[in-house]
């Protein structure tokens, strides 16, 4: 009977665990058929979830079955609901409804992420986000019918609540996005609202002027220190008082890992991802790996660990896809590291701002770095053609990943 690796999920994370698993069975020169690998995921697709803040996301798709097939990988449609690790199966749904299960010898769960949304009045029925693909087209649809609402100082602003990552892409995205349905000319209002002293807090103190200056450049207002204590059709309340008109809200702020993770058992982090060693397999559990935004990875042995980006969660699949079939076959595992760390934050219009390190040192601001997030987000994070060769040559845990 052949031996089976499920993974769960087919985000970044998902697809390069797969890729890795297949480069390793290739490698050990596996009979066909002797060791399967599967994937299972709602869709066969993967969703370009660092480019959801551009405008006219409903092509950030990008198709695997081709790839899949190319790699000897098959994919299952469905959602897993439960995962059984004592019995090594998992409990999924398909596209009509219909239960079924999947038993595995080694399972890798790599289902990412979603948006948190505490219990702020009036912010699931009313504000917008790009956590989601269908989130963000949604909000697409939204800002294109603008033009259609009478005009008003609320249809001309945005109000993005999280100065984070996320929201400073999206805020530095909307005054030309806005300009680009209502016209050049229009007085287009956006404010970033964030609970921490600064804007960028996360980030540190290296990229904060090219931020501060591409926010000047392009108008974008901010509001520090403060929160959201409602929202409605009509805007949003801060903790302050202050009431800003706005019939574009969106929320940014802060990710919670899939709530599978709650099933696998072992101790969890803040975040809710779970504990892994340095092989990315599930502390107490001998035959679960994690990887993505689902994993509290150690990168290195000075104390740093892997961001919920996709710049972790690429390398993240290589290293956990290879170490759970090498883990079947009796090899030896890779620690997982990726000690060169970068960031490259999109600042609309206004440019770029790159850098290196831990500490986030800037390398490059403006035109140029715009010039290096456009081939990051175009080109670095798709996924290879579907060539067997390419796409196990792509899966080797020692490559460098920046995006």
């Amino acid at each position: 009977m052949s031996k089976k690796i499920v993974i769960i999920g087919s985000g970044f994370a998902g697809v390069w665990s797969a890729l890795g698993a297949a480069r390793v069975l290739d490698g050990a020169g596996q009979a066909e058929g002797a060791v399967e690998i599967v994937l299972v995921s709602p869709q066969p697709v993967l969703h370009m979830r660092p480019r959801l803040h551009e405008a006219k996301p409903h092509g950030m798709t990008q198709p695997l079955l081709p790839l899949l097939e190319a790699a000897g990988v098959r994919y299952v449609q469905g959602s897993v609901e439960k995962i059984h690790a004592q019995d090594r199966c998992v409990d999924a749904v398909d596209a009509n409804g219909k239960s079924f299960t999947l038993s595995y010898d080694k399972l890798v769960l790599t289902t990412g992420s979603k948006l948190f949304q505490p219990a702020v009045p009036g912010l699931r029925e009313h504000a917008f986000s790009v956590d989601q693909w269908e989130d963000a087209t949604k909000l697409d649809n939204h800002i294109s019918r603008l033009a259609d609402a009478p005009e008003s100082t609320a249809r001309n602003t945005v109000v993005v609540v999280g100065g984070g990552f996320t929201g400073i892409e999206v805020a530095c995205e909307m005054p030309e996005r806005v300009r680009r349905v209502l016209g050049h000319e229009a007085e287009v209002r956006v404010v970033v609202v964030e609970r921490s002293a600064t804007v960028g807090h996360e980030l540190g103190e290296g990229p904060r002027p090219a931020i501060t200056q591409a926010f000047e450049s392009l108008g974008v207002e901010s509001r520090a220190g403060v929160s959201v204590t409602s929202v409605d059709a009509g805007g949003v309340t801060l903790s302050t008082g202050e009431r800003i008109a706005a019939q574009t809200v969106i929320w940014t702020g802060g990710m919670r890992a899939s709530a599978l993770t709650e099933q696998v058992g072992g101790a969890r982090d803040a975040l809710g991802r779970l504990e892994v060693s340095r092989e990315l397999k599930v502390q107490g559990q001998q035959h679960i790996f994690a990887a993505g935004d689902v994993a509290h990875a150690a990168v290195d042995d000075e104390g740093n660990y892997a961001l919920m980006s996709c710049q972790h969660a690429i390398d993240m699949g290589r290293y956990a896809g290879h170490n759970v079939a090498a883990d079947l076959l009796g090899l030896s595992p890779l620690s997982y590291q990726q000690a060169f760390y970068v960031t490259c934050l999109d600042l609309g219009s206004w440019g770029a701002v790159y850098t290196e390190g831990w500490e986030r040192e800037p390398k490059m601001v403006g035109a140029e770095a715009k010039a290096l997030k456009t081939k990051i987000n175009n080109e670095w994070i798709y996924p290879p053609l579907p060539s067997r060769k390419l796409a196990l040559s792509a899966a080797d845990p020692t490559r460098s990943v920046v995006c």
